[in-house]
């Protein structure tokens, strides 16, 4: 059975040996600037294999652009650097979604799984599961039966997606995992969508997803666990995500810098 392994340079907060504690508060399960790894024998990520869907061409340059262009994830990366640095810092942080043991979130008392599309379960632009994590995805099934979601700033969002018909192709196309219809790019927005579709507050549910300054920040915001995946697929990143990428080192250190201060 894995279990949550903290950084070595960091104190241990988990009570990592025994997951069959009840529920507590993730706020006061792991400190936000803790950088953890579940421990598994998942191999390197492999090659992704021929996509065998996309989103139609016709919204592809919009898709593109929207993307690079998140105003709302803009002006929320200006105001976590400079006041809240600690909302870009995840819970848990993990290479892909087959280093979850979703049992053991279940054990834990959470309810659900929202998941980010683009870069965490498929390539962007693609309607196509990611080949190599169709079993970790088929635990998760196993672990939260009818109880998982996507949730993203492409499929799903009204601005891309007024019919909902890319929605209900990746649905078919990842067998059936419900995408929630949505009006706003994360990190903005409220989780009223979300806690509907599940009908639980935010703070049973877990967010996955590759971006500090949007699936994060969200998640930390509404109360979400969270846990950061890395991309996927470098060469889609959006140009504006790779000069991001950098200040993520800078705020851990810096929010680590604070916590051994007041220790």
């Amino acid at each position: 059975m894995s279990r949550i392994s903290p950084s070595p340079h960091l104190p241990r907060f988990l009570p990592s040996t025994q997951p069959s504690l009840p529920l507590l508060s993730h706020q006061h399960l792991v400190p936000l600037f803790l950088h953890c790894r579940w421990r598994t024998s998942a191999p390197a990520k492999e090659p992704e294999a021929n996509e065998k869907r996309s989103v139609p061409m016709t919204n592809w340059w919009q898709r593109a652009v929207g993307q690079r262009l998140n105003s709302a994830g803009v002006a929320s990366f200006a105001s976590v650097v400079a006041r809240e640095p600690h909302l870009a810092l995840p819970h848990i942080a993990v290479p892909d979604i087959r280093w979850i043991d979703w049992a053991d979130l279940e054990r834990l008392g959470f309810r659900g799984v929202v998941f980010d599309k683009d870069n965490t379960l498929t390539s962007p632009y693609s309607l196509s599961l990611w080949p190599s994590l169709s079993h970790s995805l088929n635990l998760c099934r196993s672990a939260f039966p009818g109880k998982i979601a996507i949730f993203s700033n492409s499929t799903g969002l009204r601005q891309y997606d007024p019919d909902g018909s890319e929605a209900r192709a990746l649905e078919e196309s990842i067998g059936g995992i419900h995408v929630i219809r949505h009006e706003i790019k994360k990190p903005a927005g409220t989780a009223e969508d979300i806690e509907k579709y599940f009908g639980c507050s935010a703070s049973l549910l877990v967010m996955v997803g590759d971006r500090h300054f949007t699936d994060v920040v969200y998640g930390n915001r509404h109360g979400f666990l969270t846990i950061l995946t890395e991309p996927l697929n470098l060469s889609e990143e959006p140009f504006i995500v790779k000069q991001l990428n950098p200040l993520n080192s800078v705020i851990y250190l810096t929010d680590v810098l604070t916590y051994l201060k007041w220790e």
